[in-house]
């Protein structure tokens, strides 16, 4: 499975979404603020790593998805929450990335500030790569048989078929 970039999905979306997005994002940022005001800024940073539009995105994507499945006339409600796991998922493999960037920079910066920020891109792009490619490799199929349906293996279906 290759990761691709496709532009075609900000034609579906509504110029208030990225508004909720964005206010979202300030809201988190403005958090992440008051509490290293009153908490120090390790504190701070922490809520400053919380993906700060991940909230109005799992809900902009369930709603895109449960949208174009009525469209089609069906019932989207289950692929829209299939889509905002699945993006879930991505949101929980990303802070692993995020996780091991912080520590090989907090470890190395007393070093070089280059170098550890080097080390620490290197440290998320293998963090992130492992992360992803393990996932690949163990996941399971968790998916109960429909009726005249046999389940599937995870290699032979798409996630969001």
């Amino acid at each position: 499975m290759l990761v691709k970039l496709s532009l075609s999905t900000l034609k579906q979306t509504h110029w208030y979404e990225f508004g909720v997005r964005f206010v979202l994002g300030g809201l988190a940022t403005v958090l992440a603020g008051i509490v290293g005001a009153c908490f120090g800024v390790s504190a701070g940073g922490l809520f400053l790593a919380l993906p700060a539009i991940f909230c109005a995105s799992a809900t902009l994507i369930e709603s895109h998805e449960r949208r174009a499945k009525e469209k089609a006339g069906l019932s989207g409600r289950r692929r829209g929450q299939e889509a905002a796991a699945l993006d879930a998922a991505g949101a929980a493999m990303g802070s692993i990335g995020l996780a091991a960037f912080a520590a090989v920079f907090y470890v190395t910066t007393q070093m070089s500030t280059i170098g550890a920020f080097a080390a620490a891109v290197v440290a998320w792009t293998a963090a992130s790569m492992s992360t992803w490619w393990l996932r690949r490799k163990l996941r399971t199929v968790s998916r109960h048989p429909r009726p005249g349906r046999p389940l599937q293996s995870a290699r032979s279906r798409s996630f969001l078929a």
